[in-house]
């Protein structure tokens, strides 16, 4: 009979640990690590943030999460599942006003949501000053194209939904006939990506605040 070694329940998950491996996913007292997923996730989240996906080192990760290589495999899967979980966290806790914005009743009012949204993202505390998407996009080589794939596929349904409010806000008299709906949806997400790759770089809120200021001076529309 194959000897998998000792079962270990780590997480909720029951993994089998090989022999002489014990240390790694033990604390000194010889029992499992304990750790709150969730705690585990938002650390994980901001190492990524700070360093995009391919940037940011598994050694980095665990010490940030607090846990061991054996209890990240267990609890998250692979680098790449552990991404996607935190890049479904970004969009449910950093992005939240993204829905609430297409809400608005103009479509200038659902813009100086966006923007104002985008701004105090990109210069909250103490979180990174940049955008996760923009970051790990750009810095994805051909080792990660999964990765760089999910991000624009993420951003292009956010794109469409927007797409879709400003066809809507066109058919309501918001915008002269001569804008093209999808062409404004892309000229703003480029100002609030702008706006990230700046804040990253070492912009000012001050700036970032006249760049959202002259965005909504030379809206189209009421």
């Amino acid at each position: 009979m194959l000897n998998l070694g000792r079962p270990l329940d780590e997480g909720g998950f029951r993994i089998y640990i090989p022999l002489g491996m014990e240390m790694a996913v033990q604390s000194g007292r010889g029992r499992p690590r304990e750790f709150d997923p969730e705690e585990a996730l938002a650390a994980a989240l901001q190492v990524f943030w700070l360093r995009g996906y391919e940037g940011a080192s598994m050694a980095e990760l665990t010490e940030a999460m607090g846990i061991t290589k054996p209890s990240l495999y267990a609890c998250f899967g692979n680098k790449e599942a552990l991404f996607r979980k935190a890049l479904d966290l970004y969009e449910r806790d950093k992005l939240c006003y993204v829905k609430s914005a297409l809400q608005e009743p103009t479509a200038k009012a659902v813009a100086e949501k966006l923007l104002r949204g985008a701004l105090a993202l990109q210069t909250g505390e103490p979180d990174p000053r940049a955008c996760l998407g923009v970051i790990s996009m750009v810095a994805c080589t051909t080792h990660a194209d999964t990765i760089k794939e999910e991000v624009i596929a993420r951003r292009a349904s956010s794109e469409q939904a927007m797409v879709e409010r400003f066809e809507r806000a066109k058919a309501e008299g918001d915008f002269p006939e001569s804008i093209d709906p999808a062409a404004l949806a892309a000229y703003l997400n480029a100002v609030m990506q702008g706006m990230g790759v700046q804040a990253g770089a070492g912009a000012t809120p001050e700036q970032l605040a006249q760049l959202v200021d002259m965005t909504l001076a030379v809206w189209p529309g009421r």
